[in-house]
């Protein structure tokens, strides 16, 4: 027994033994964890503090990509010299970084890529309004712009500018473009006979038409597959694409469709003190083509708000045609062909953003453009839609409060409940594409470098002409591209017309003015929506 109890002691010994290092090691094991997350963290902070790790990668990288707001003391001193062109307030670089960043500015699409697409505008616009416009398009696939320009924009330190961005063509309101385009077959056609010699709108109609004309031609010249036209406070949105891009809409389209047509949405601001259009509104109201006849003729009454229409000015959209022989223009909103009527397609998702009146200054400017007498008879030879006309008396006539509260009550959404209504029946909607491209486009300097990049080359240019005895020379050098330009269209217009001489088919549909949505009056308004209740 002694011999037994004596034998099994060490045994009990040794199991205490086994107990107590199975606990250290389990205390040990516990304690690192604690520790290691602790000393990661201390790790990390202390990086931070410091500023990071040089990144080899980043360090050997030919390009070394910086984000907005992390640039060095000699890109912020380009920013500062930037500020001087008058533009840097809406332009300029913002402090918050923003996603995407766009490396490249110039955007400069090569040659091979279809198809290739090109917008042609007639425009007296300055660069805050242009450069945004130029560039949101080339994010999303344009390739080449026809710019017929005057006024502001044909001015030095606009038109520079613009002739700098890879892409862009201007072709200025010369003596000798007034010239060629007055020997355009168009004076000679039907089509366009309604809008000859009338002032204003139906003036800038023709105008458009006739600029329209010489961009087919320039277009063609330029192995161009689709062509647009577009005034200068439209953005297209190609929406239903995958990638949010026109090439890959107009790629998708049936090779047997001549020309597609996208339905305008009309901006709604919310306030009377927009600066930026195209970075503060993100409020639509759908067009008619995009929604249920009953949403659109039960809402009418609420969304039109005593206005004389739906939509302020236009709802018959603007339209891409394939470039091809025998395209004409037909208007600013549609084109045509002479030997044939266009096979249409029009888009279901994608459309045009019109920010129509954005701006209360839009008031007095489009009032300064015209010499109408203010009186509900004279206005309607200047004008083609009710509330431009509306809009032009009360410029005309009214105080600026007065100007003011009848630009809040007809043109601003101030009425959130009904805001929230109409969103959410589908008559409203919000869209931050562009907002969130004309942003980013902002925040990587683009519209900053590209003026200060043509600014640097007007220096230089100026030091040189310095020089010289007679700085007329260059001034004539400019004028013989354009006048290059136009002699080539000469030419290709007179092939077109040898050619439309042998044939005896020709269509002379009458242009297609803009054009306002369907409308309603107060009794078939009552009657549907006594309709829709029951």
């Amino acid at each position: 027994m002694a011999g037994l109890y004596s034998s099994s002691r060490p045994s009990s010994s040794s199991s205490s033994s086994s107990s107590a290092s199975q606990q250290n090691f389990t205390s040990r094991l516990l304690f690192l964890l604690t520790v290691l997350p602790l000393t990661l963290a201390c790790f990390a902070f202390v990086l931070q503090w410091r500023g990071g790790l040089n990144d080899p990668i980043s360090r050997w990288s030919p390009d070394r990509l910086e984000f907005p707001g992390m640039g060095n003391q000699g890109s912020g001193a380009r920013v500062g010299r930037a500020s001087d062109s008058g533009c840097a307030d809406i332009l300029g670089r913002s402090r918050t970084p923003t996603f995407p960043y766009y490396k490249d500015w110039k955007l400069d699409y090569g040659s091979d890529l279809r198809p290739k697409i090109c917008i042609t505008t007639s425009t007296s616009a300055g660069l805050e309004q242009i450069l945004p416009w130029i560039f949101y398009h080339k994010v999303i696939g344009v390739s080449t712009f026809f710019l017929f320009v005057e006024g502001k924009a044909s001015s030095p330190n606009v038109s520079k500018v613009l002739e700098s961005i890879p892409g862009v063509k201007l072709i200025y309101r010369t003596k000798e473009l007034e010239e060629q385009q007055a020997k355009s077959r168009i004076w000679n056609e039907t089509w366009l006979a309604n809008f000859f010699f009338k002032p204003c709108n139906y003036e800038l109609f023709v105008k458009q038409s006739l600029n329209m004309e010489m961009a087919i031609v320039m277009a063609r010249d330029d192995r161009v597959d689709w062509i647009i036209h577009l005034d200068t406070d439209e953005l297209i949105h190609p929406a239903g694409t995958r990638e949010f891009s026109l090439r890959q809409l107009l790629s998708d389209v049936p090779g047997n469709v001549d020309m597609v047509i996208f339905p305008n949405y009309e901006s709604s601001v919310e306030r009377d003190d927009i600066k930026e259009p195209f970075s503060e509104v993100s409020m639509f109201k759908k067009n008619y083509d995009h929604l249920p006849k009953d949403v659109y003729f039960g809402n009418y009454k609420e969304a039109t708000r005593g206005n004389p229409n739906y939509f302020l000015t236009y709802g018959n959209g603007k339209s891409a045609a394939r470039i091809q022989d025998h395209l004409r223009p037909n208007g600013a909103h549609r084109w045509h062909n002479y030997m044939k009527t266009p096979n249409e397609f029009k888009l279901e998702e994608a459309a045009v953003l019109h920010y129509t009146y954005p701006k209360f200054s839009d008031l007095t400017s489009r009032r300064d453009r015209c010499g109408c007498k203010p009186t509900k008879e004279d206005v309607k030879r200047c004008f083609m839609l009710e509330f431009d006309r509306a809009a032009f008396i009360i410029a005309s006539t009214a105080t600026e409060e007065e100007m003011l509260q009848w630009y809040q009550e007809r043109v601003v959404w101030t009425d959130k409940a009904l805001n929230l209504k109409l969103m959410r029946k589908g008559v409203l909607t919000r869209i931050y594409a562009p907002m969130a491209i004309i942003q980013g486009l902002r925040e990587s300097s683009v519209f900053v470098d590209v003026i200060q990049l043509a600014h640097e080359t007007m220096s230089k240019d100026t030091s040189l002409s310095s020089v010289e005895s007679n700085d007329s020379s260059k001034v004539d050098s400019s004028k013989i591209v354009s006048s290059g330009k136009i002699g080539n269209i000469e030419e290709s217009q007179a092939t077109a017309r040898r050619i439309l001489e042998i044939t005896d088919k020709v269509f002379n549909d009458s242009a297609i003015p803009p054009l306002s949505p369907p409308g309603m009056d107060d009794s078939q308004i009552e009657i549907y929506i006594s309709r829709n209740a029951q």
